[in-house]
């Protein structure tokens, strides 16, 4: 439950960080399908990354 909960917030703030970055000058254009998958792939990657690293930080008995 915490997991889920923990991964939805911190996916929505991915997104929210993601779009501060200017990735039209990184990518082709014409490739809007492509950029669009990019950046879901990046946001679930940071999503992983950042839950894995809070629950390590959890400290259980």
């Amino acid at each position: 439950m915490l997991e889920t909960v923990l991964s939805l917030a911190v996916f929505a703030l991915s997104l929210w960080a993601l779009d501060a970055l200017n990735f039209n000058k990184l990518l082709k254009s014409n490739r809007v399908m492509q950029a669009q998958v990019l950046y879901l792939f990046m946001a679930m990657a940071l999503t992983a990354l950042v839950v894995q690293f809070l629950l390590g930080l959890r400290i259980t008995n």
